[in-house]
């Protein structure tokens, strides 16, 4: 295994070792006039072609003969007329190099083209080979010409901002001498902080030691008054000798005055004698210290760290009308005070390198890097974007030690359009016995009301389901709108997409089952791009259930449509004045299916049931933290106004 210079890499080498890499000779010529230029190596080159000891310094050498002469013996091997005159006269040197590149692989084969995909010279006969196939290759003289272009221009660019490069240096080295002063300033605290820590177990250990000793004291006082007590009833000491000469009085009147207390205490040394315990426990277990947290923390101090990077939560971040970012700080990381948000749009570079050379730099100025500072908790919003654009998302914790490292940048894709508030609309038509709307009206799901349960309990091998159909509480009338839900994987069957009012209206107030417009028997084919806009059909839906959803078909290559998994949630996005409905998956905003709807009156978010089922409308972020519901503020026409109208 050899180090490569440029990348870093270990690679191994072939048979032939170091031959088997090419020469940059680039290099060897520069480090040649380098030694010419400042006298490096200055060994004398001596002619090869004069006699000793008469021989001469060299002050041409052959590229051709390889080898080097002094004037005369250059004149005298290479004579005017002869094709040895011809030959490539270069400065004196050990070390010649051929003329032109080899394969190194292909003998005698010169290196005629560049692979851009590999990033390797090529002979003819390596360009011939498999592994190259369908690569872009190109003649080495569009390389060379390409990439001189490219470098000159880098040069003279870093050449033009020369005074940045100035304004840099001086910042350096301003780091340097500020990491100086600031290492010795944090030297010093180090020690303070040791020196404290010092002082508290110093104090901690006079504390705890004073109240070790009055233990101590205060129990040698107990066990030696006991020991007085013992020594007071041996036979001639203490309480025993005043018994013995209390026995000996004869007075009886004088000796029951007096032998009453004598009594209690006998009594009272008798129970002591029988029921004997230790006034004082001598051992000092309490008195013992559990430090093993404290040495683990002690053998775990160490410098404050930053936060580790945060990671993003996918399943909470989404893009809707704001952008909603949700991250969480690993177990093992530091605690952050606050966190950092950066978002830019995708394709901008930021510092004006973007697409598109100086006009670049414009768009990067508008959107680079923008940032959210002192962030709280763990996630963000974010407002005032562009539609239908994708966006890099990163996050960084910061406390005292300052700032850590950037999460994983995640991408986000803004609606196609405005999005559309509204909600379910619990009026018009509802069958309270089959479908229940949620309280807050953005959700709803279907269930066996008793009319079902009594048609069901029948039969045996008949299918009784319904068809229920639930609106929005909006009419749409101009404009681009976009909306999204949820479908719970396990429901039967549920249409979603958009239809023309009045035709909604009739469906409510016909209670038996109506064809789906997009399969009219008068037709004959399905509602695809073929069909003009006159004549689309009032309805626009996509079917899904069990876990699936189905793509109708929409050409000649999928004639009988597909089915694919459910998204976790669906986008709606309806072009009012094209009379154009597109279905996307919601959380990539990938396109799954686009049909036509008839607009030539108000159009409303539609919802069909057809079995057991759930769904959900997606909330805006912008009310997902507040305490209450906001004032709606509806731009479109609504479906009351239409209504009184008409």
């Amino acid at each position: 295994m050899f180090p490569c210079v440029p990348c870093g890499r270990d690679v191994e080498l072939g048979e032939k070792g170091l031959t088997d890499c090419l020469r940059n000779l680039t290099l060897e010529r520069i480090v040649e006039r380098y030694r010419h230029t400042v006298s490096l190596g200055s060994v004398a080159v001596m002619c090869q072609f004069c006699k000793p000891p008469q021989a001469l310094e060299a002050t041409k050498g052959c590229a051709d003969c390889r080898a080097n002469f002094c004037n005369e013996c250059f004149k005298l091997y290479h004579p005017w007329g002869t094709p040895r005159a011809q030959h490539e006269h270069i400065q004196p040197t050990l070390n010649f190099r051929p003329k032109v590149l080899t394969c190194p692989e292909h003998d005698q084969e010169k290196l005629q083209f560049y692979c851009r995909s590999c990033q390797r010279l090529l002979c003819p006969l390596c360009k011939l080979r498999r592994v190259h196939t369908g690569h872009k290759i190109l003649p080495v003289a569009h390389a060379y010409q390409a990439l001189k272009e490219k470098i000159t221009k880098e040069m003279n660019y870093i050449l033009s901002n020369q005074d940045t490069v100035l304004d840099q240096i001086t910042q350096l080295e301003s780091s340097i001498t500020q990491t100086e002063v600031n290492s010795v300033s944090a030297r010093e605290q180090l020690a303070q902080s040791i020196r404290d820590l010092t002082a508290a177990l110093a104090e901690r250990h006079a504390s705890l030691t004073q109240a070790l000793e009055a233990a101590r004291q205060k129990r040698g006082e107990a066990l030696a008054a006991q020991v007085a007590e013992r020594r007071g009833l041996m036979e001639h000491a203490g309480l025993m000798a005043f018994t013995q000469e209390l026995l000996k009085e004869t007075d009886q009147p004088c000796f029951v005055q007096a032998s009453r207390q004598t009594h209690n205490r006998l009594s009272k040394a008798i129970e002591n004698l029988q029921h004997f315990t230790l006034a004082a426990d001598p051992s000092f277990r309490h008195f013992q210290l559990d430090v093993s947290k404290e040495l683990k923390l002690l053998t775990e101090l160490n410098f404050i760290q930053a936060p580790l990077a945060p990671v993003i939560d996918t399943q909470r971040t989404l893009a809707y009308d704001q952008l909603f970012l949700c991250w969480r700080l690993p177990q093992d990381s530091a605690p952050a005070w606050h966190f950092s948000v950066e978002y830019r749009r995708r394709g901008v570079v930021p510092g004006g390198a973007s697409r598109g050379g100086i006009r670049g730099g414009l768009a990067a100025a508008r959107w680079g890097w923008q940032r959210l500072d002192e962030v709280s908790g763990s996630s963000a919003v974010i407002d005032r974007l562009e539609m239908d654009s994708v966006y890099v998302l990163r996050v960084r914790g910061c406390n005292k030690a300052g700032y850590g490292e950037y999460s994983e940048e995640v991408y986000l894709h803004t609606p196609p359009a405005p999005v559309l508030n509204f909600y379910l609309d619990s009026r018009w038509g509802l069958h309270a016995d089959r479908l229940v709307v949620s309280k807050e009206q953005r959700g709803a799901r279907s269930v066996p009301g008793l009319s079902l349960m009594q048609a069901a309990d029948h039969a045996l091998t008949s299918c009784h389901l319904t068809s229920d159909l639930l609106v929005g509480d909006v009419a749409i009338t101009q404009g681009r709108h976009y909306w999204a839900c949820s479908v719970e994987p396990g429901s039967y069957l549920v249409k979603v997409g958009v239809g023309l009012e009045s035709k909604l209206q009739e469906w409510f107030h016909l209670p038996q089952d109506m064809a789906s417009p997009r399969y009219d028997p008068d037709s004959g084919h399905d509602s695809g791009a073929e069909d003009a806009l006159d004549s689309a059909p009032p309805f626009c839906f996509l079917t899904m259930g069990m876990g699936k959803i189905y793509l109708p078909h929409n050409g000649p290559s999928s004639p009988t449509g597909l089915t694919y998994p459910l998204p976790p949630r669906l986008g709606v996005s309806l072009d009012f004045e094209k009379g154009r409905v597109t279905f996307y998956d919601a959380h990539s905003l990938r396109p799954l299916w686009e049909g036509h709807v008839d607009c030539s009156g108000p159009v409303c978010p539609a919802f069909c049931f057809i079995g057991g089922g759930s769904l959900q409308l997606q909330e805006l972020v912008a009310n997902r933290n507040a305490d209450q519901t906001p004032v709606r503020r509806v731009t479109i026409q609504t479906r009351v106004s239409n209504l009184n109208n008409n």
